[in-house]
């Protein structure tokens, strides 16, 4: 079992992801092993059934005697076509409901408030993961059913055999376990290989996401061809180790097949030696042939679980990885991190936030701790007030900042200029709890965030990024998006400047969007996401950069609207826009990691010359 690396968090292995896979496909994996193993007994007595008809009613020319053992060939027919029918059914729904399980608890990680699973991942390399690492692994379901039912064919044949002949049961019963330890041994290359392909492919999958994304970018600036040769670099890696797992999986099946047909040859050999002595009747031999012969589809069909035993532990490893895959940020336990000075410290990770009611709506306190890893807590039917609003950075250290302070009042429009983007980048990190400082402490409304869980800071602070995508679907679904149901999207729309988007589309806000966006211009795209988060009304609302790809008197307009529209709701515009600074109440200066002056924005720009430079330029 894996050990708790956080509260919360397990630290998996690839054999912890099978055997939960396992266990949650008990009822599927014992009806599908007793209708497979019912299948291939079946199928085993169809040659000693023949055998017996030879022996006894077409050597004793007894008509009656045929007739009932036809009988009895057709009652195992019958159980032959059911018993597989509804067999294949339960060893299908276990794969699949194996691999969906996995898919579920991978997308829920990826999306965990506590973050921490993209790190270092291209967006198609986690897609590969979730689709094709999950299939896999769901196929050990399949193949260990399979397994079960091949073995049952195995030993049902040796028992007939040694009832026949013990010299010809012995063979089977010597010769089963060699080549089942021969198969588990080749297919170690293939699991190593399997691991590499699959590291390869999503490599080259997320490779190729991230340059569809940005082909436009690309074909402004000529990168086509150097895209296309790092993609082309990539894939060829993927191909390589595409080609390297072929041909183990193939030089795997060939020899156990090759095992396999010694195997039977040997069987037949030593039944054809027993006839021709007398000491087995003709029927005897009959029956040891075709047991012979149908024991080459059970013996190499172990080969073939082997094969899905080996890239589903590959899988395994790699699901294991992203599933066990460090935080970025705290679980929001009490002593997770210390309260800005002044504040209360609360009880728990779930404590309600300290503040006044807003014009927001109540939000629930939880009933009781949430369940680890969930990305919220369960309601009680005494509601926590509305979080006021106030953000507040004592002495935080992150990437580029140095012991910056910041604070923001409940209602406040906050300015923050950043000439150096690592700066901004960091601050937001700050503010949207996707990284903890590595000194110092983030608050809300006194509460310090690591006390918090991230999913409840999520709910009160929304950090508007400038690179935010749209989804698939119409310009209303865009906007309406994390807005609170039944809400008038009206003040949004016009606030923003979205109001003229639709007016220039044929359908209005009914108008479908295409994937990220793409059937609209820049400057459309960004005003349809500042819709969006102005219609999500969050009591602390950080916007980035909102207005650069929009004309002067749209940014003015857009200005005026934010300010008029977050009355009373704290909001931080982290932006270099003198449309945007002049409406706010004040101004934060940060340069080189530092908090050089806060003052009204005429001010900054009558102390400073790099500030001038940051704005006007």
């Amino acid at each position: 079992m894996g050990t708790t690396a956080l509260p919360g968090r397990t630290v998996l292995s690839g054999r912890d992801v099978l055997r939960r896979s396992f266990a949650g496909q008990r009822r599927e994996l014992a009806l599908g092993s007793v209708l497979g193993a019912s299948h291939q007994a079946a199928e085993a007595l169809v040659p000693v059934v023949i055998g017996l008809v030879v022996d006894r009613a077409v050597g004793g020319s007894d008509g009656g005697l045929l007739l009932w053992w036809l009988a009895a060939l057709a009652a195992l027919y019958v159980v032959l076509s059911y018993s597989f029918r509804f067999g294949a059914r339960a060893w299908e729904r276990a794969a699949e409901k194996a691999a969906h399980k996995l898919r579920v608890q991978l997308v829920a990680r990826v999306v965990d408030p506590h973050g921490g699973a993209d790190e270092g991942r291209l967006p198609g390399a986690l897609t590969s993961i979730a689709t094709e690492d999950a299939r896999r692994v769901g196929l050990v379901s399949m193949a260990s059913i399979v397994g079960v039912a091949n073995f049952t064919a195995v030993l049902v044949s040796a028992v007939v055999l040694v009832r026949i002949s013990i010299p010809l049961g012995l063979v089977v019963l010597l010769g089963t376990p060699l080549l089942l330890w021969l198969g588990n041994l080749l297919g170690k290359p293939l699991e190593r290989r399997s691991h590499g392909e699959q590291e390869s492919a999503a490599d080259a999958s997320g490779t190729a996401a991230d340059l569809v994304a940005g082909l436009r970018v690309l074909k402004g600036i000529g990168a086509e061809s150097a895209a296309l040769a790092r993609y082309r670099a990539t894939s060829r890696d993927a191909l390589t180790a595409t080609l390297g797992a072929a041909r183990a999986q193939a030089w795997q099946g060939a020899v156990i097949l090759m095992l396999t047909g010694a195997f039977i040859a040997l069987v037949a050999y030593v039944g054809g030696r027993l006839a021709a002595s007398g000491d087995i009747s003709i029927g005897e031999l009959v029956s040891a042939v075709g047991l012979a012969l149908f024991l080459l589809g059970p013996l190499s069909g172990m080969s073939w679980i082997a094969a899905k035993f080996a890239q589903g532990r590959a899988s395994a490893t790699r699901i294991a990885e992203l599933l066990g895959a460090e935080p970025a940020v705290g679980t929001g336990v009490p002593g997770g991190g210390g309260s800005a000075s002044g504040a209360d410290r609360t009880t728990g990770a779930d404590a309600p936030v300290n503040g006044s009611s807003g014009t927001g709506s109540s939000r629930t306190a939880p009933e009781a701790a949430p369940d680890p890893g969930a990305g919220s807590s369960r309601t009680a039917t005494s509601a926590a007030p509305t979080p006021a609003g106030r953000i507040r950075l004592e002495q935080v250290s992150l990437g580029s900042l140095d012991a910056v302070d910041l604070d923001a009042e409940p209602g406040e429009l906050l300015g923050v200029v950043a000439p150096d983007p690592a700066d901004a980048a960091a601050l937001l990190s700050c503010l949207g709890r996707r990284g903890d400082p590595d000194s110092g402490a983030v608050a809300l409304d006194g509460v310090a965030f690591t006390e918090l869980d991230p999913a409840r800071i999520r709910t009160a602070v929304l950090v508007a990024d400038h690179d935010a995508d749209l989804f698939e679907g119409t310009l209303a679904e865009n906007i309406a998006a994390a807005a609170p149901a039944g809400r008038d999207l009206g003040p949004a729309l016009a606030a923003s400047g979205a109001d003229e988007v639709a007016e220039t589309l044929p359908e209005g806000t009914a108008t479908p969007v295409t994937e990220r966006g793409r059937s609209l211009s820049g400057g459309q795209r960004q005003r349809v996401a500042l819709a969006r988060a102005l219609a999500a009304d969050p009591p602390v609302l950080v916007l980035q950069d909102p207005t650069t790809a929009v004309d002067a008197v749209t940014e003015a307009r857009i200005a005026a609207g934010v300010r008029d529209i977050r009355q009373g709701r704290t909001t931080v515009v982290v932006a270099t826009s003198p449309a945007l600074l002049a409406v706010t109440d004040r101004v934060l200066f940060l340069e080189g990691g530092r908090v050089t002056d806060t003052a009204a924005h005429a001010d900054l720009l009558d102390r400073y010359d790099s500030y001038r430079t940051a704005v006007l330029s």
